[in-house]
């Protein structure tokens, strides 16, 4: 395991390094086709091309780098993950998949094998700039072209933006996966502490979460905050309040039920002001598409409710509706023989997080391999890694590619 505890020692330190490629000074915030991924951008494509990898950037911003197979038809393997972050970010949601995913094929050295492997830094899977997640792998799956018209807080569209990168999004169809497809594998951070509870170092997944994300408008009356009896106010903040304490319940009521609030906007926003109108975000995952419905439907009806109550107006407009993702059996089973044959505990999971796997299984077989997150610590900055996880990840997704040869065979 030595010479792979030095390969991991070397991913964690090229994951900090692209770290400092920021947004923002001072924190790790890199958006869709900001400045910050044209230099992350330059850091990979420098160690792409000396491994002698065919390097280019696709009509969505994602990095590629291909290495050929042993013929010029052998089908490809996808390896990779996304580049941009959440605000205020820790150094390895993401990057760390693509970094061993380059790694992995550093590691080939000279070795031929009978498919071809390209490696994917997608350029956005967050969401953050555009509220709709998934950019990077949705371009490789084909169906980016219909998110082109979406824009930011600024008022730029996506299309905008890719022009702005110097890409042209009229090429966006370029991008799409074709030709003959082995699948897809994705190394990320498990973002959760299941596997440090249970001392394991990798998790494979079996299958993704579905979720759906909405946006929520309480509408009440804004009013003088020190002259409007209580039982005479139409207080939207409240209404939304009441409502987010039924979200929580349900939550807490429903098995391995995920269901978020994770921002506001109160308006007017003054302290001697009566909150007229509140913009809510509402996230629900459950690897059962069923449960997550019902979920929904329970939520959206008690929203209903509260706003009834209250003399308020609720609408709701929904943002994504992701199915759960099941990843592919025989990927898995490659996966199960990878990391016994690596010399390490066989555990499966599911992932409560989205991923650019769910994307890339609508359209090839899919594997995920977990590593444990220390504290169960992710989207922080004090988000990390253990040298001897990331080792282990990096034997088994070597065998990976063995047992991947072996299935051509």
């Amino acid at each position: 395991m030595d010479h792979w505890i030095e390969r991991a020692e070397k991913v964690i330190e090229r994951c900090r390094e692209i770290a400092c490629f920021t947004d923002e000074p001072g924190h790790i915030t890199r958006t869709f086709l900001s400045p910050a991924t044209r230099e992350v951008h330059a850091y990979l494509r420098r160690w792409m091309e000396e491994l002698g990898l065919a390097v280019r950037v696709d009509a969505a911003g994602n990095l590629r780098g291909l290495r050929a197979g042993l013929n010029p038809h052998d089908p490809i393997l996808y390896l990779g993950s996304h580049i941009d972050t959440v605000p205020h970010a820790g150094a390895f949601d993401g990057v760390l998949g693509v970094v061993m995913a380059i790694a992995l094929v550093e590691a080939l050295e000279n070795r031929g094998v009978r498919f071809g492997i390209e490696v994917l830094a997608f350029s956005e899977e967050e969401g953050v700039r555009f509220g709709v997640p998934f950019l990077g792998s949705r371009a490789l799956a084909g169906t980016a072209a219909e998110l082109l018209s979406l824009a930011d807080a600024q008022g730029l569209t996506v299309a905008d933006a890719v022009r702005e990168f110097g890409l042209d999004p009229a090429r966006l169809p370029e991008a799409a996966m074709s030709g003959s497809v082995l699948g897809y594998l994705e190394f990320h951070i498990e973002q959760g502490p299941v596997l440090e509870s249970l001392d394991l170092p990798l998790g494979i997944v079996e299958s993704i979460a579905g979720q759906s994300r909405f946006e929520m408008v309480f509408e009440g009356r804004a009013n003088h905050a020190g002259t409007t009896p209580v039982a005479l106010r139409r207080d939207a903040l409240a209404g939304a309040a009441e409502w987010i304490s039924r979200v929580e319940r349900e939550a807490c009521t429903t098995p391995d039920l995920r269901a978020t609030v994770g921002s506001l906007d109160v308006q007017p926003g003054a302290s001697n002001v009566i909150p007229g109108r509140v913009c809510a975000t509402l996230d629900v995952r459950h690897t059962s598409d069923e449960v997550r419905h019902r979920a929904i439907t329970t939520l959206l009806d008690s929203a209903t409710q509260v706003a009834e109550r209250r003399g308020l107006e609720v609408t709701w407009a929904q943002r994504l509706d992701q199915p759960a993702t099941p990843m592919h059996p025989t990927m898995i089973a490659a996966m199960e023989r990878a990391v016994a044959r690596a010399g390490f505990p066989v555990h499966r999971m599911a992932s409560g997080a989205g991923h650019d796997a769910m994307i890339m299984a609508a359209k090839c077989p899919a594997a995920m391999l977990f590593v444990r997150s220390p504290g169960g610590l992710s989207h922080h900055p004090e988000e990390t890694v253990l040298p001897e996880d990331v080792a282990a990840a990096l034997a088994a997704g070597f065998r990976f590619l063995e047992e991947v040869e072996a299935l051509g065979a």
